[in-house]
């Protein structure tokens, strides 16, 4: 244990060290060029190094992935679209990406909604009170996925009739005289995944609302003032003023979840590990490359799942560029 933590700093200490290295040896010989070209070259220079990392650690795996995706999982042969007529043809892998969708759906829009709402709230009181209650609401930010899991655990917790609950779900419902219920194990398979999406939600609820609040405080004070001369509601100045000039980062914010969600792995394994119909892409290519060992079929998960992110990337970028445009 302790030398495997050793090699892991080790390694990273090289890497560091080879990094500047790199960049030294670089900027030295900038430094011998001409003055024309030194300007011409330095930029390029120092994006070398991260560009290769780029390419080595990120572009290369991609591709080869790609690759893999038209092989058998021994890697030795061309099957063509054989892993993903099987993938499409397997009911488990449709109720996956019917799982999938469900988490598109409802995550980055009740994400964005509470951020919103908390927002608006916290910037209407007074300088302290907004601390706290913006420290207590981003709070979770600071939990891993896996630790929000195990916190949520006890939540949903139930135990065999005649013990004690230990759930602190079920002992509300008991308070108000229900009948406990085995969470995350509910015969509605939608339930149990919807149960999961409530635990994302609160994880990133305190980043949404960090983010909107910062693109309310900068709307011009100037076009509030205005709307509230010409008679304009509490309501009415948040919606037809504010809410257009935040619409930026709303939307910004939006996609970086809608990215996170499509990817999401740690919930599903630490809760329910795929059971009760929760599973989606993430977990689905883990079972079936760390697992199974069906190496094809896992490269073609992750390729669909590459193909419906790629789209959302470039509205992000579209969307970050035009938000800086209007700055």
């Amino acid at each position: 244990m302790i030398t495997d933590i050793l090699f892991g700093l080790g390694s990273i200490i090289v890497g560091i060290g080879a990094s500047y290295g790199l960049y030294w040896c670089l900027d030295q010989l900038v430094n011998r060029l001409p003055e024309k070209l030194q300007k011409a070259l330095r930029a390029w220079a120092f994006l070398l190094p991260a560009a290769t990392l780029l390419i080595l650690i990120l572009l290369i795996p991609l591709i080869l992935t790609f690759v893999y995706s038209f092989m058998n999982d021994a890697q030795n042969r061309f099957v063509g679209f054989d892993n993903f007529v099987e993938l499409f043809t397997d009911p488990a892998f449709v109720d996956v990406l019917i799982n999938n969708f469900l988490w598109i759906a409802f995550v980055p829009a009740f994400t964005v909604a509470s951020g919103l709402l908390f927002a608006s709230l916290t910037n209407n009181v007074g300088p302290t009170r907004e601390k706290i209650f913006k420290s207590l609401i981003f709070m979770p930010m600071a939990i891993s996925f896996v630790s929000a899991a195990t916190i949520w655990r006890f939540m949903y917790a139930s135990v065999p009739p005649g013990r004690e609950e230990v759930g602190l779900l079920n002992a509300i419902v008991q308070a108000f005289g229900g009948q406990p219920q085995a969470w995350l194990q509910m015969t509605d398979a939608r339930v149990n995944s919807m149960l999961l999406m409530i635990i994302i939600v609160w994880l990133q609820t305190g980043f949404s609302m960090v983010l909107i609040s910062a693109a309310i405080k900068a709307v011009p004070e100037e076009t509030i003032e205005a709307a509230r001369v010409d008679g304009a509601s509490s309501i009415q100045l948040f919606w037809r003023i504010v809410f257009p000039q935040i619409w930026g980062t709303v939307m910004s914010v939006f996609i970086t979840v809608l990215i996170m969600v499509m990817k999401i792995f740690d919930i599903v394994l630490a809760m329910t590990g795929g059971q009760f119909q929760t599973s989606v892409l993430g977990y689905m290519f883990y079972q079936e490359f760390f697992l199974n060992g069906n190496t094809g079929k896992a490269s073609a998960i992750v390729a669909v799942l590459t193909l419906l992110i790629i789209p959302l990337m470039i509205v992000q970028v579209v969307t970050f560029r035009r938000q800086e445009a209007m700055r």
